[in-house]
């Protein structure tokens, strides 16, 4: 049973299928998720490899796993028939993963901070999950409701305005959890209906080690949703190759004084249009724009031209009108405000301009 009528009405909505159509067989169980394809595909490794050799032996694997997607989708191989490997493409990602966290890269700033030692880097993260909540959320985009969410503490940016700044800013002090634990989670989750596993936050990027690690554990078919500020680095965009169903992705600025100053997010266009660029070729893609008071010139407009330009008409965005004054918000000036009608109606028809057509608000 549906809360909202356009979560049941999007099943049959051209546009939403066509940008997304495997990611409607996986939710439908007409396909294996990526993270299943991931744990049949046998990876060769030792803890000896060095970290340059894991990288090299990924790369090679990424790209057999994506023929090997191509014929699971054209019914040429089942992955039902595949065996079980002792160490798999997934393993591997965990590995590299696991490096990473002795000297941290994640997200776009790569700190170096040891995780593992206990040190702390932006983000505040260590190496055990923190969990704020888990749901089924119905309140985000239709095709991915009702959406298993889990929102973990901590965060690779300061948005000033940030609507989850409990959670982002670590004011909470979250739940633990151990990848087994979680995978009984989204299992539990995928079991009361839910369309995805929706990873959230804060940001799910510093916790990608434990992402990859609780996929390992999960058994059944469930689409795994990376939903995202866009602000993590090349190593880690790697990593989700292979692994992520649907990249739910902000393109939150559309300059880098924008980022900088109400995000301290340097270099958030250059790191944000290459992580989309990487969705698009590797996965299937939402983009979430939220639209901020007198910033549709600066950032909205240029950043609708680009997904048009770059990404395709066709591609799926959700132009969002839900901005409103949070945590710090009022020590920049213009954001002291919600949205005018006027400024909803420009949003719109700079989405038009740009010939965006698979767009929602």
């Amino acid at each position: 049973m549906f809360l909202r009528p356009d979560a049941a009405t999007v099943l049959k909505d051209e546009k939403a299928r066509a940008s997304l159509a495997r990611y409607f067989a996986v939710m439908q169980d007409e396909k294996p998720a990526k993270f299943v394809i991931a744990k049949k595909l046998p990876a060769e490794f030792s803890e000896n490899n060095s970290i340059e050799e894991l990288w090299q032996k990924h790369a090679r694997l990424t790209q057999k796993y994506y023929n090997i997607e191509r014929e699971i989708d054209t019914h040429q191989k089942n992955s039902l028939n595949m065996p079980s490997p002792k160490k798999s493409y997934l393993d591997l990602k965990i590995e590299i993963a696991k490096r990473i966290l002795s000297s941290c890269r994640f997200c776009i700033r790569k700190c170096g901070v040891n995780r593992v030692q206990g040190e702390l880097g932006y983000c505040r993260c260590r190496t055990e999950m923190k969990v704020s909540s888990i749901f089924e959320h119905m309140g985000e985009e239709p095709e991915l409701v009702p959406s298993g969410t889990i929102f973990t503490l901590g965060c690779t940016m300061r948005c000033r305005h940030c609507q989850n700044w409990m959670i982002s800013q670590w004011i909470e002090k979250g739940e633990v959890y151990i990848p087994e634990a979680m995978a009984k989670e989204v299992e539990q989750l995928r079991m009361n209906g839910c369309r995805n596993a929706n990873l959230v936050g804060g940001e799910p990027t510093p916790w990608l080690e434990q992402w990859l690690e609780t996929f390992r554990h999960v058994n059944k078919n469930i689409p795994v949703v990376w939903n995202s500020n866009s602000y993590y680095s090349p190593e880690t965009a790697r990593l989700l190759a292979g692994f992520i169903d649907v990249y739910l992705l902000d393109f939150k600025y559309g300059s880098d004084g924008c980022g900088e100053r109400v995000s301290d997010a340097p270099n958030y266009w250059g790191t944000c249009t290459r992580n989309h660029l990487e969705a698009k070729k590797y996965g299937e893609l939402i983009i979430r724009v939220l639209v901020l008071p007198n910033h549709l010139e600066c950032c909205t407009k240029p950043i609708l031209k680009w997904i048009a330009k770059n990404l395709g008409t066709e591609t799926r965005v959700n132009i969002m009108f839900q901005y409103r004054p949070e945590w710090q918000a009022y020590e920049v000036p213009e954001l002291h405000r919600r949205l005018t009608r006027e400024e909803k109606k420009r949003a719109i028809q700079l989405a038009k301009e740009s010939n965006l057509t698979n767009f929602i608000t």
